[in-house]
């Protein structure tokens, strides 16, 4: 079994990367910075582990990744598309380079990948996806948009997707995670921080995989993120977004 793990280098990915070794998968781990994997790699001894340094904010990177890995005969059981990052500030004040290389490493490599792993694992009948969402992508934000906005997209890609499979009773399964605050970089690149206390990445990636192979659509870690999904069910758009505002506002470093 073989699990390919994107953004591996830090944070949720590493996580996800040392759990599945744990569960016995052969592991191939992306992600920029080659040294960071590489010591990672060194940590896991029980499995094979294959680094391979890739910047999906590029355009075509995630076709190459797929292509590459095919044409070497890679067969991909697990896939977790954990890469991802957030640009802080509003729409008119953030970089349009910043935000097309979210929207390329969010959007474009997770649907993607998604994409092309999903017809491999159909045809074999058997396969998981983890789509690593946010509780972002259930709301509007303000000062944050094009993250919001591309975890948005996740969460409806991956929703959708799971009501397909289901309905053609396929053993092929897919979700995605949507946690809130987690203690990784994540905050660091994004130039922000916590407006709440960040749950632990370790145990959110297990409790994650977990409930993915249980066959779980959407995977809401902690209490207080459940809470806040079922509550903004019952308010108003207009009075979520200027919630969203003011918690955003929380966030400046």
């Amino acid at each position: 079994m073989k699990a390919l793990v994107t953004g591996a280098s830090s944070g949720m990915g590493r996580e996800f990367a040392l759990y599945l070794a744990e569960l016995g998968y052969d592991l191939i781990i992306c992600a920029r910075r080659t040294d960071v994997l590489n010591q990672l790699k060194d940590e896991i001894k029980n499995v094979s582990v294959r680094v391979i340094t890739i910047d999906l904010s590029r355009e075509h990177d995630a076709f190459d990744l797929y292509e590459h890995l095919t044409a070497d005969g890679e067969e991909i059981d697990v896939l977790i598309n954990n890469a991802g990052f957030g640009a802080y500030g509003k729409f008119s004040d953030v970089p349009l380079e910043r935000e097309i290389e979210l929207i390329h490493t969010n959007v474009c490599a997770v649907h993607v990948l998604t994409k092309l792993y999903l017809a491999d694992m159909k045809k074999r009948g058997s396969g998981l996806i983890l789509n690593v969402g946010s509780i972002a992508g259930f709301a509007p934000g303000p000062t944050f948009s094009s993250y919001y906005a591309s975890k948005n997209y996740v969460v409806r890609l991956t929703e959708a997707i799971h009501e397909e499979l289901r309905r053609e009773k396929s053993p092929v399964k897919i979700s995605v995670l949507c946690p809130g605050p987690v203690n990784t970089g994540f905050f660091d690149t994004a130039n922000v921080r916590f407006a709440v206390k960040g749950l632990n990445a370790r145990e959110v990636a297990r409790y994650a995989f977990d409930k993915a192979q249980a066959g779980k659509m959407v995977i809401i870690p902690g209490f207080m993120m459940k809470a806040t999904k079922f509550f903004m069910h019952f308010v108003s758009e207009k009075a979520l977004t200027r919630v969203s505002y003011f918690v955003q506002s929380k966030k400046e470093g």
